[in-house]
């Protein structure tokens, strides 16, 4: 039976968007929470290592499924029946994990993207939790022996899979933003966006949390379009005015502010269209008593904007945790690739001929997506000639 919490269509329930603030080509959008639960704290672990080793399957040195990241820090998550408190101090650092001397360096072994410490108190890390759901995409690979697989493919599938990201000190304008803003009463998260277009959006269920979590925006991971767009000109500030024939008393100036207030609220809401109100496809991750944390990806179709990310919704259907990242066309296209190939069964004319193209052009491709060590070399070698011709 299908979780009723699990997204179907990403909608922010529960949130309503402020005005936006704008540092040169950052515009930052204030996400706020008028009924606050308070049956869900988060807190802030930080790691000072080189690189994490999170084991996604296996014991923690023993062979087995692999994700490696720099992980700079983790969420810790606290639930209760009515009334949860975010935890401090000593409680918040228990051993996480193993470390591994490197020289002057250190790397963190850890167990598992999401690991539970207590009965109440689950450890997470953000946005790896939803990028090692997104490499672990179609990770095996052929499980049928196609004549046109490599051994390595057949027998590895797509083991070693990596995508690269950019962090969000890489741009100074960034921190800019995050130091200057005021953190509105009941601020819960923020949509970041560059140029005016979407790349991360934050939510937390408490407006303590999120005070205490602003900074760590500047320690995420970004896609290239953080510094791509870093080089263009400033986004304007979006103006809007009162209509003046249409107040004679304060309560039709309260209400004029107010329509203003909506308007810009209907706005950002609008460019942010790629995300909320997208088709997602979800991923039940853990359940924490009323609260189910998941993780999904939008729709992968190249023509369209494309998030991954990872959500908590409560079982009144409220957005309490939402952590996003926007996936470059380079790395749509390779997901897109990928499930066509899947939905194929890995033949390679099956999915040619769903791709509107040649198995050789297909093959081409493949290899300029850097999934070339799938295919056998002859199998290249003869789409390589075949594509110049």
């Amino acid at each position: 039976m299908t979780d009723a919490r699990l997204i179907q269509r990403l909608e922010p329930t529960g949130l309503r968007l402020a005005p936006s603030q704008v540092w040169g080509g950052m515009r930052l959008v204030p996400v706020l929470r008028d009924v606050v639960r308070g049956d869900l704290r988060m807190t802030l672990r930080t790691y000072d290592d080189v690189a994490a080793v999170v084991s996604v399957k296996g014991g923690l040195k023993e062979p087995g499924l692999k994700y490696v990241s720099y992980v700079p820090h983790g969420l810790v998550m606290t639930w209760a029946g009515r009334q949860a408190e975010a935890v401090y101090g000593a409680q918040l650092q228990p051993s996480d994990g193993k470390r591994l001397k490197a020289g002057p360096f250190s790397i963190r072994l850890m167990h598992r993207m999401v690991h539970r410490e207590d009965r109440r108190q689950l450890r997470m890390l953000p946005l790896h939790l939803a990028m090692e759901g997104f490499l672990s995409l179609q990770f095996s690979g052929p499980e049928i022996a196609w004549s046109e697989y490599s051994r390595e493919g057949l027998s590895r599938g797509l083991d070693p899979r990596s995508e690269s990201s950019v962090p969000g000190w890489a741009l100074p304008m960034l921190d800019g933003a995050l130091r200057t803003f005021e953190i509105h009463p009941q601020q819960v998260g923020l949509l970041l966006f560059k140029a005016d277009v979407l790349l991360s959006a934050f939510v937390v269920a408490h407006p303590e949390d999120y005070r205490a979590l602003h900074r760590t925006l500047v320690e995420d991971f970004y896609g290239g379009l953080l510094l791509q767009y870093g080089f263009l000109g400033d986004v304007p500030a979006l103006g809007l005015t009162l209509d003046a024939s249409r107040v004679a008393s304060l309560g039709d100036l309260r209400g004029e502010v107010n329509r203003m207030r909506q308007d810009w609220a209907d706005f950002h809401g609008f460019m942010a269209g790629g995300l909320f109100g997208a088709n997602v496809t979800s991923t039940g991750v853990y359940k924490a008593g009323g609260f189910l944390l998941q993780r999904f990806h939008t729709s992968l179709d190249p023509t369209e904007e494309n998030h991954i990310g990872e959500a908590i919704v409560g079982t009144d259907g409220t957005l309490e945790y939402l952590k996003t990242y926007r996936l470059s066309s380079a790395q749509t296209r390779r997901a897109y690739l990928l499930s066509q190939l899947a939905e194929s069964d890995w033949h390679l004319e099956t999915a040619a001929e769903r791709l509107r193209t040649t198995p050789q052009d297909l093959a081409v491709r493949l290899r300029n997506a850097g999934f070339g060590y799938l295919l056998k070399d002859s199998v290249l070698e003869a789409a390589q000639r075949k594509h110049r011709r």
